[in-house]
């Protein structure tokens, strides 16, 4: 099996020596024939374009409609692995959430000069309308997807935050009923726990985030979709049909008696909880953007009279921005008291003089992103770009720094992938998925294992060519 020593290997230790959560795994796999396993992932891919599970991408020449690849090798993480991801996932985001509610409140963090002004002031993803608002049951984060990349036995890391509308959920759940119909057998053999509940619970935390003063007998949810152009198009839609929720766009809906209605065959029906996937600017007209067909006109007023839900509240995008996130090892000691469980990816903030000095001198070496960024868009892979991309993002860097950060180019872990030859190890980041309600946070054993295809590439984003794995967490 080809390998390089340089990156941490999570399923062999040594030549055929399989890491211990591997072990079971191994040992099956070693009794399969090659060709089988080809034939097998063929059935994946015909499934998967069976049933429509694609994404749009976005300033593409070609057809926008893709089939996002899937690997039918498991990612595999030990229960004591998952046991310390989940301890520190957890503290990261109820230190988010405590975050987000001082920041559109008090802004004790700034008082306290935790974190600079400018920071909060300047950023696009601070909503002033927010200010003083109190969202139903105080959660301002309801989904959150944690970004986690791993270099070593037990060295994981948080690469980012996805506070705002975290996605890839329905690709981990298609991915495990996949692997279900294919290796049913393994699943018992491993014990590998299930994630098929998540719909459930995320119908639970929503319902529990309802509004007090709701004048339905239960909680009546409905997502919101931008339409069947956008890039996520189909996890909006599988997302309402496994919650028994609407799925609704703004033509749907109108505001009744101070409240947000939806049309249905009886009439307009009041909405308690709207888990929205529309973008803060685009979410209502009259208090945002003017020219936007995508919301509903006054519904912010409708949310900060308190009489209804909105998942995840508006504002919560200052969470994800790439500058505030090189101060969240800060920001979780604020706010718990306790050192950051997962630590950072080093951050330089470009927007620093003597950081965007070191940055300019280093760039072939750096990972560049856009502090506002996401998929992949807008970043720069220093030890992987030529000299004429080095120049042109050395002059977008030299106009705007305070767009940027840079970060260390990692030595991510591999898992293999199942190619015509065997298995060859592929890099990857993995993003569990968390549900917040006012009393409890659940989070999916698990996640969305992404996965650089091609091989040498430190890039897992689909939209840049990457693909998708299952990833079991195994039971003690």
């Amino acid at each position: 099996m080809d390998k390089s020593d340089r990156f941490f290997d999570e399923m062999f230790s040594g030549p055929e020596t399989a890491r211990p959560p591997y072990e079971g795994y191994c040992q099956w796999f070693n009794g399969e024939e090659l060709r089988g396993l080809r034939r097998k992932s063929l059935e994946a891919e015909a499934f998967f374009r069976r049933i429509g599970i694609t994404f749009n991408v976005y300033g593409q020449d070609e057809a926008d409609e893709r089939l996002i690849p899937f690997d039918i090798v498991p990612r595999i993480i030990s229960a004591r692995e998952w046991a310390k991801l989940e301890r520190g996932i957890e503290q990261r985001v109820r230190a988010i959430n405590a975050f987000l509610h001082d920041i559109y409140h008090r802004q004790e963090i700034l008082r306290a000069g935790r974190i600079p002004e400018h920071i909060i002031a300047g950023n696009e993803a601070f909503l002033p309308q927010m200010m003083g608002v109190n969202p139903p049951g105080g959660v301002y984060t309801h989904i959150v997807g944690v970004d986690l990349v791993r270099t070593g036995e037990d060295e994981f890391f948080v690469l980012e935050d996805n506070a705002r509308t975290p996605s890839g959920v329905s690709y981990m759940l298609e991915n495990r009923e996949t692997m279900l119909q294919m290796f049913p057998e393994l699943f018992t053999r491993l014990n590998v726990r299930p994630v098929s509940t998540y719909p459930q619970l995320l119908r639970r935390s929503l319902s529990d985030c309802a509004p007090l003063n709701s004048p339905n007998d239960r909680p009546v949810v409905a997502v919101l979709t931008p339409g069947i152009h956008n890039s996520a198009y189909f996890e909006h839609a599988f997302l309402a049909d496994r919650m028994g929720a609407e799925l609704v766009e703004s033509t749907d809906l109108r505001i009744e008696k101070g409240r947000v209605a939806m049309r249905t065959t009886q009439g307009f029906q009041p909405i308690d909880v709207l888990y929205r996937r529309v973008d803060d600017e685009y979410l209502d007209p009259l208090n945002f953007n003017p020219e936007s067909l995508l919301g509903v006109p006054g519904i912010m007023d409708v949310y900060r009279a308190g009489n209804i839900t909105l998942a995840n509240a508006p504002g919560t995008g200052i969470a994800d921005d790439k500058a505030l996130y090189s101060y969240m090892p800060d920001i979780i000691e604020f706010y718990t008291g306790e050192p950051a469980i997962l630590p950072n990816v080093p951050t330089w903030r470009c927007s620093e003089p003597d950081a965007l000095a070191y940055v300019l001198e280093h760039l072939s070496e750096l990972v560049v992103k856009e502090v506002h960024g996401s998929g992949g868009y807008g970043m720069l892979v220093g030890p992987v770009a030529s000299k004429k991309e080095i120049a042109a993002f050395e002059r977008k860097l030299r106009a705007r720094p305070a767009n940027y950060i840079a970060q260390p180019t990692l030595a991510l872990s591999t898992v293999p992938i199942l190619t015509k030859a065997g298995l060859a190890p592929r890099h990857v980041d993995l993003r569990p998925f968390v549900l917040v309600s006012p009393n409890r946070i659940d989070m999916t054993p698990g996640g969305l294992t992404r996965v650089a295809l091609k091989q040498g590439s430190l890039v897992v984003n689909s939209s840049q060519g990457g693909g998708t794995k299952d990833t079991w967490v195994l039971g003690d």
